[in-house]
C-alpha cells in the first residue's frame, strides 16, 4: 500500500521468511556456518536455537538455497508427529518407496537405511532438517537418536539439524536425553540484534525493497524501534511496517520517535504497557496509574551483571602460538559431554542474599595461594603455598587467569576455579567457584559453602577468574613459531576425537613422508573451526582456553562444576 509513496518496489517488512531479505549479522553468519557444517559433519545432530522471531527459519531458507547438488534434504516443518508418522514423513521427503501397508517402525527404517546406503555409495550426503523442534516428543527424539546409528565403518549416514526455540536446549538437558545430547556436534543460539544492527537491518531491508536514498526513519526512530522490538527481527518488521503505513496515511515522508510510539501501541497493544523507562512511564504510555512492579530492580541487577561480565575469549592467545590465522576455514563442531560434579562430598550450600555477604567475606581466603592449594586438591595435586603454579607446572598442569571473564565463558569451560571478590571497601578475598546454575553460583572455602544469586554475585565479582588445566608433553606457552612435533601430534589426535572430525595424519608421520608445509595450515584450520564451534575468538592458535575446551569435548577426566 505504501510502497510507491516511499519509492519502493515491494513491502520491505513482510514477516515471510524471504532469503533475499536475510540480514547477515555476525550471529546470523555463524548460525548459517553451523548449518553448512552439517552437510559434511559426519553425522549426528546440529542444533540451532533462538527466541521467536530472531530469524531461525530465514537462516534455514538461506541454508537450503546453498545446498549442493550431491546432498539430499528432508525438511519437516510440523514435528507434532508420532514415531510412525515422523518416519513416514522422512521417507516421503526423501522420495523413498515404501512397502504396501507399511505401518511399523521397521517398515519405514529398513527402506530408509537402504536409501542411505545407496546414496552414500553414490557419493551423496543426506540431511534431515526439523523446524520447530521444541515440539518433538521424547519418544520421537529417541527415535531420531536411533536414526543416527545408521552408519558405515567410515561415517554416519544421516545428519540431523534441529531448529527450535530456547526450550529445545532445556529438553536436551534432561537426563533421559543425555545420549542424544552427546551426539550434538554443533550448537548455536541466535540472539537478538544490537542497536547498531537494528539500524543496519532496517536500512538493508529498505534497500532490498528498492530504496536508493536514505531511509525515512530518523536516528531516534530506529533507536526506539530497537528498544520496543527488543532487537527481534520479526518484531522490528511489524513495528517498522506499521510506522511506514502510518507515515503514508498522514502524508509524511519522515518517521520520528513519536510515530514509532504510536505504531507500537497499534501493533503490540497492552504488551507495551508493562515496559517502563527510567522516567517511570511505560514505552510511550503514561504508567502513573499502573500497579507498582518490582521487576525493574531485578532488571537493573541483571543489567549490572551483564556489564561486569565482559568477554574474555581474547586471552586465549596467550598459549601455543601457531603462524597466522588461515584465510579460509570451515566450521567444525563438538559434542558436549554431560557435566560431572566437582565433588560428591561438598558441604550443603546455604542460599545468601545481598544482606548476608559479610558471611562470605569473613570466611574467604585473604591470599590467592591459599585458594590455589584448595583448587589443587580438587585436581589431586599438592601445591606449594609459596609458588603453587610452579608446583602445578612440575606436574604438567598449568595455571590460567583472566581479569575480564564472562559468565557465559565460565559455563562453557565448566570447571571450578578461583573468583576474586571485593567487599564494600574494595578489599579482595578469594573463593572457589564450584557450582553454577541459571540463577545461582556456589562458592566454597573449606567447610563453608554458600549459594549466591547471580545479581548478588555481580556486585562483588568483577570478572577475575583463575583455574587449572592440563596440556600435552611438549607444550610451551612461549612457543611463537609453531608447535613441537609431540604437541602437534597430541593436538591432531585430540581434534580427531571430536565427533564429526576425520582422523588426520600426525605431524610426525607426515614428516617421514616428506609432507608439504600445508600440514601445519590444515592443523590451524582445524583449530580455527573448533574455536568457532565453541564460541571462542577464532585465531587458529591453540591457547589455554582452546585446550580446555578440547579437553572437555574429548571427555578428559577433569573436575567439573556442579550444575
Amino acid at each position: 500500500m505504501y510502497a510507491k509513496f516511499f519509492g519502493l518496489s515491494q513491502d520491505p517488512f513482510s514477516i515471510a521468511p524471504d532469503p533475499r531479505y536475510l540480514f547477515m549479522s555476525e550471529r546470523h553468519r555463524e548460525a548459517l556456518a553451523h548449518l553448512l557444517y552439517g552437510l559434511g559433519g559426519g553425522g549426528g545432530f546440529v542444533l540451532l536455537s533462538g527466541e521467536i522471531g530472531t530469524g531461525k527459519t530465514t537462516v534455514c531458507r538461506c541454508f537450503l538455497e546453498q545446498i549442493p547438488d550431491n546432498c539430499n534434504v528432508a525438511y519437516i516443518f510440523n514435528p507434532k508427529l508420532s514415531v510412525p508418522e515422523l518416519l513416514r514423513s522422512i521417507c516421503d521427503e526423501f522420495h523413498i518407496d515404501l512397502p504396501q501397508g507399511a505401518a511399523s517402525a521397521k517398515d519405514f527404517i529398513d527402506p530408509l537405511n537402504a536409501f542411505l546406503l545407496r546414496t552414500h555409495a553414490a557419493g551423496q550426503n543426506n540431511v534431515l532438517i526439523i523446524d520447530e523442534a521444541q515440539n518433538l516428543s521424547a519418544d520421537v527424539l529417541e527415535q531420531l537418536r536411533l536414526l543416527t546409528n545408521l552408519e558405515t565403518n567410515e561415517r554416519k549416514l544421516l545428519q540431523i539439524v534441529l531448529i527450535g526455540q530456547p526450550e529445545l536446549r532445556s529438553m536436551l538437558a534432561r537426563p533421559e536425553l543425555e545420549q542424544l545430547a552427546q551426539r550434538v556436534i554443533a550448537r548455536f543460539h541466535l540472539d537478538a540484534l544490537s542497536t547498531q544492527e537494528t539500524t543496519q537491518y532496517i536500512a538493508h531491508r529498505m534497500a532490498v525493497a528498492g530504496m536508493t536514498g536514505a531511509t525515512p526513519f530518523d536516528s531516534k526512530a530506529t533507536a526506539r524501534i530497537h528498544q520496543l522490538a527488543r532487537g527481534v527481527p520479526r518484531r522490528i518488521n511489524l513495528l517498522a511496517g506499521r510506522a511506514l503505513l502510518g507515515a503514508y496515511a498522514s502524508g509524511t515522508a519522515r518517521i520520528d520517535r513519536r510515530m514509532v510510539d504510536q505504531a507500537a501501541g497499534e501493533v503490540f497493544g497492552s504488551d507495551q504497557h508493562h515496559k517502563r523507562n527510567a522516567s517511570g512511564k511505560a514505552d510511550g504510555i503514561d504508567a502513573a496509574a499502573r500497579p507498582r512492579s518490582y521487576w525493574p530492580a531485578v532488571s537493573l541487577a541483571v543489567a549490572g551483571l551483564a556489564g561486569l561480565l565482559v568477554g574474555a575469549a581474547v586471552v586465549d592467545k596467550m598459549g601455543w602460538r601457531l603462524p597466522s590465522r588461515p584465510a579460509d576455514a570451515v566450521t567444525s563442531a563438538v559434542a558436549e559431554p554431560a557435566a560431572r560434579p566437582a565433588s560428591s562430598t561438598a558441604p550443603s550450600p546455604v542460599l545468601l542474599s545481598q544482606t548476608d555477604l559479610a558471611g562470605i567475606f569473613s570466611s574467604n581466603w585473604r591470599t590467592q595461594n591459599e585458594a590455589w592449594q584448595a583448587l589443587g586438591q580438587l585436581w589431586g595435586l599438592a601445591l606449594d603455598d609459596q609458588d603453587p603454579c610452579r608446583a602445578a607446572l612440575q606436574q604438567r598442569v598449568y595455571c590460567f587467569s583472566s581479569k575480564q571473564t564472562a559468565l557465559s565463558l565460565l559455563r562453557e569451560l565448566n570447571r571450578p576455579g578461583i573468583v576474586t571478590l571485593f567487599d564494600g571497601n574494595s578489599t579482595p578475598t578469594y573463593a572457589l567457584l564450584t557450582g553454577l546454575t541459571a540463577q545461582t553460583a556456589t562458592l566454597r572455602r573449606g567447610a563453608q559453602t554458600h549459594t549466591v544469586p547471580l545479581p548478588v554475585l555481580a556486585q562483588i565479582w568483577r570478572g577475575d577468574f583463575a583455574t587449572l588445566w592440563r596440556a600435552a608433553e611438549g607444550y610451551s606457552e612461549k612457543a611463537t613459531s609453531g608447535l613441537p612435533i609431540p604437541a602437534s601430534d597430541w593436538l591432531a589426535t585430540q581434534l580427531a576425537k571430536v565427533p564429526g572430525a576425520a582422523a588426520p595424519q600426525t605431524a610426525a608421520s607426515k614428516a617421514t613422508q616428506g609432507a608439504k608445509p600445508s600440514a601445519e595450515a590444515a592443523l590451524r584450520a582445524k583449530i580455527y573451526a573448533f574455536q568457532l564451534a565453541q564460541g571462542l575468538t577464532p585465531d587458529g592458535q591453540a591457547g589455554p582456553l582452546t585446550v580446555m575446551q578440547l579437553n572437555r569435548a574429548t571427555g578428559m577426566d577433569e573436575p567439573r562444576l556442579q550444575t
